[in-house]
């Protein structure tokens, strides 16, 4: 009989930034430590786990409506801002660039936010596109059910290549050429996402609907998020 996977599963936002996408397209990956607990020396997209915090952090533009009801089906609860929050504050972080438009903060930034406010920016949502969905298969020592944004680059604010303000999480932060991604040492899940934004780096439109790569303690399934129930892709 197989023990059920008892790690806790912790809601997770990956920023998929692309660069020059119409053209020469090329997406903004870190390599993660060797010490990391959690896919060490992989290199991977800016991203992290929601933090309490996130669902109270003002956003200037929300998300676009399809990508807000996407990231409502097969979830218990309506985690649509605080995901959102939660993916411009790791890219954020994790390499000091900015999704954000000018604006005054209702009340005092908290700690994590002060680079914003700071700038005079608030946290804008509106370009980023709900893209992937995946949770962590069991028997990892951590787990997520990451959701995967996808933004141009052009809705970034500051210097695409200033990344000095970035905390030392990811390393050798670079703009690699989307058609090389796949030679550097990256997750299987990461593979896969970059195989889809492969599939659609030339197409601005949020996609009408979402893969979902689901690992529960008795199954693995590769669903789409489309509208209803999701169905299990043949």
């Amino acid at each position: 009989m197989t023990t059920p996977d008892k790690t806790a599963i912790r809601d997770a936002a990956t920023v998929i930034a692309l660069r020059d996408r119409r053209t020469d397209p090329h997406v903004l990956m870190g390599q993660r430590g060797a010490t990391a607990a959690f896919m060490p020396n992989k290199f991977v997209f800016p991203g992290g786990a929601v933090d309490a915090a996130d669902a109270s952090v003002p956003l200037v533009r929300p998300l676009t409506g399809l990508c807000a009801q996407r990231l409502t089906e097969d979830c218990p609860q309506d985690l649509t801002h605080a995901l959102a929050a939660a993916a411009i504050r790791e890219l954020w972080e994790e390499t000091g660039l900015m999704l954000g438009r000018p604006g005054d903060w209702p009340a005092p930034a908290p700690a994590d936010w002060m680079g914003f406010a700071d700038r005079g920016l608030l946290p804008s949502a509106e370009a980023l596109q709900f893209v992937f969905r995946a949770i962590t298969p069991p028997g990892r020592p951590r787990r997520f059910d990451a959701r995967f944004f996808l933004v141009d680059a052009n809705a970034i604010s500051g210097d695409l290549d200033d990344f000095s303000a970035a905390c030392d999480e990811l390393s050798h932060l670079q703009w690699v050429p989307l058609a090389r991604a796949r030679e550097f040492d990256l997750p299987f899940i990461t593979e896969v996402v970059l195989a889809e934004v492969a599939a659609r780096a030339h197409d601005t439109k949020p996609p009408a609907s979402v893969p979902f790569f689901r690992n529960d303690d008795e199954e693995s399934l590769f669903l789409r998020l489309q509208g209803k129930s999701p169905m299990a892709r043949t």
